[in-house]
């Protein structure tokens, strides 16, 4: 089992920046993959950066060059710093554990965290 707490999330001007955490806590040591999701209204959830357990890192093409997915292993917290805000980055984000067991994917997830861009 894993829990997740985001934070971080609120309100930006375009091109501002906000930096979400999320705190990790139970079997960490078998996560393999963590990262951040994000979900507007009326659209589906969709994966904006994620980072192996070797440090191996993926972004969204909407976000590359804007945000960087990070995490502190001392701290068991997993952050995505945002930056160029645009109004089209609204939505909730969520952090995501991925714990592989043989042939099984495990997800766990955050409550959100709740990100607004005004233009």
């Amino acid at each position: 089992q894993v829990q997740l707490v985001e934070s971080g999330g609120g309100l930006v001007q375009a091109g501002g920046s906000l930096r979400l955490s999320c705190a990790a806590s139970g079997s960490i040591s078998s996560i393999n993959v963590m990262g951040w999701y994000r979900q507007a209204p009326g659209k589906q959830r969709e994966l904006v950066a994620h980072i192996t357990s070797g440090g191996s890192t993926n972004y969204a093409d909407s976000v590359k060059g804007r945000f960087t997915i990070s995490r502190d292993n001392a701290k068991n917290t997993l952050y995505l710093q945002m930056n160029s805000l645009k109004p089209e980055d609204t939505a909730v984000y969520y952090c995501n554990a991925q714990l592989w067991v043989i042939t099984t994917t495990y997800d766990y997830w955050g409550q959100g965290t709740q990100v607004t861009v005004s233009s």
